[in-house]
């Protein structure tokens, strides 16, 4: 809904959408200065690339020689000429996304707002439109919102990322910053990767990854909770161990080391230490009461 009501795509009942330091709230779709790449491509399938691609700006009352000159021009510039006159079912999935974007560019937009463009792909190709659609947003120097509810996906390719909660703001900053630095617990949960464990402090989150596991008494000044191995999970060059804490919670901590720290020895059923540095504990805040939505009646 937030990238509908920037696109002009729906109403905005509250607040303002200022782009560029101009209030757009109430300027019609086409006055924006926003293009919009849709999660289905919304190719025409009864048109070819270059008439695809052409489309706003014939509704724009271009002549056809100069709208389709336009057109080729930025087909060649997402390596798309060479099918220029090919139907969208007669091309690939990473195709017709090129296609898509380059409809979504030919009115020279200020802000590109992309929904969810790559969850249709299958996971290979996924990763390499990735790194396309990075490449293409640095060619471009447009600014990119691109809504996913792929962490993965958000991390590789925001400058900025702004997790949302029920249409509300729970935390931005950069990737790294957000991931690392949780402020919710909603947060924690959603980006993955971490524990939430009991403190002194209230709720901590703590990373997979940032684990210590050992048989040996706790090391001093350090937190820790004793607990019982689960199962452990090979993955490759990591393992992933779950384990019981013996500290009433009813949550399995989740601990990944690199393969070679993982000891022959431990076994389900085993009673371990779960240890990790103050500094990769993180106390969270207690994030946004989610709004109750009005009830269609």
């Amino acid at each position: 809904s937030t990238l509908r009501m920037i696109a002009g795509h729906e109403v905005v009942t509250s607040g303002d959408i200022i782009l560029g330091g101009r209030n757009i709230t109430d300027a019609s779709a086409a006055n924006r200065g926003t293009a919009m790449m849709f999660q289905s491509y919304a190719l025409f399938p009864h048109l070819n690339s270059l008439d695809n691609v052409a489309f706003s700006l014939k509704m724009r009352g271009v002549s056809k020689t100069e709208r389709h000159q336009r057109a080729m021009a930025l087909l060649e510039r997402v390596a798309m000429s060479q099918y220029a006159q090919r139907f969208p079912s007669e091309l690939s999935g990473g195709q017709q996304q090129r296609i898509a974007l380059a409809r979504a560019l030919i009115m020279q937009p200020r802000v590109l707002l992309l929904d969810e463009p790559l969850s249709a792909l299958d996971p290979f190709l996924r990763i390499q439109m990735r790194a396309e659609l990075r490449h293409w947003q640095k060619e471009l120097g447009l600014t990119f919102i691109h809504v996913t509810h792929s962490q993965e996906e958000a991390m590789a390719l925001a400058d900025t990322m702004v997790v949302m909660n029920h249409g509300r703001i729970e935390q931005s900053g950069s990737p790294q910053q957000v991931f690392s630095q949780p402020a919710s617990e909603f947060v924690a949960r959603f980006m993955g990767g971490h524990n939430i464990l009991k403190s002194s402090q209230g709720l901590v989150a703590v990373r997979s990854d940032r684990i210590s596991v050992s048989a040996a008494s706790p090391a001093t000044g350090q937190p820790g909770v004793q607990a019982t191995l689960i199962d452990i999970e090979y993955q490759g060059s990591f393992s992933l161990l779950s384990f019981n804490p013996h500290n009433g919670s009813q949550e399995p901590v989740s601990v990944l080391l690199p393969e070679h720290l993982v000891d022959p020895a431990w076994h389900a059923g085993g009673d371990y230490l779960l240890q990790w540095a103050e500094a990769d504990s993180h106390p969270l805040g207690p994030g946004l009461s989610p709004r109750r939505s009005p009830i269609a009646a």
